[in-house]
């Protein structure tokens, strides 16, 4: 299980949507919940924003784009953990560049499951039922 993205919680969390990233999350919410993530400069341990580049970008679309300035290092592309690890603990990975690197790659994920939503009505009906659960306005009891 993935950590939250709020320092210090070790697992994500459904009643703070914000400490975790959600399948219908829109764009922007993935960017501004990457944004104000946990992620310390150098620190590789409870790292969340770590954590979502090591189990689901790399694994998923093998690599991870860093755009950034020619004098703070110019673009890269991480296509292993290790690499990625090594340079973020040195230093000459900033949390600056990392964070928007794994909003966009999660985004790329995430885009072919908004897609089937939005082109979908079965999803999508399914998707109203979940939120309206999440939200208290489901039932468990059977009638």
């Amino acid at each position: 299980m993935l950590p939250g993205l709020r320092q210090g919680q070790e697992k994500m969390s459904k009643s703070d949507p914000e400490s975790a990233i959600f399948m219908e999350d829109t764009q922007a919410d993935v960017n501004a919940k990457i944004k104000r993530a946990y992620c310390p400069p150098q620190i590789i341990e409870g790292n969340p924003v770590l954590e979502y580049a090591r189990y689901l970008v790399l694994p998923r679309i093998q690599r991870l784009n860093i755009t950034r300035r020619l004098q703070d290092g110019g673009n890269t592309t991480y296509r292993g953990w290790e690499a990625l690890r090594e340079d973020y603990q040195a230093g000459r990975l900033h949390p600056g560049d990392l964070k928007p690197a794994v909003a966009s790659a999660l985004n790329e994920i995430l885009e072919p499951v908004r897609r089937h939503f939005k082109e979908n009505e079965e999803a999508r009906d399914l998707l109203a039922r979940v939120k309206k659960y999440r939200r208290g306005g489901g039932s468990t009891s059977k009638k």
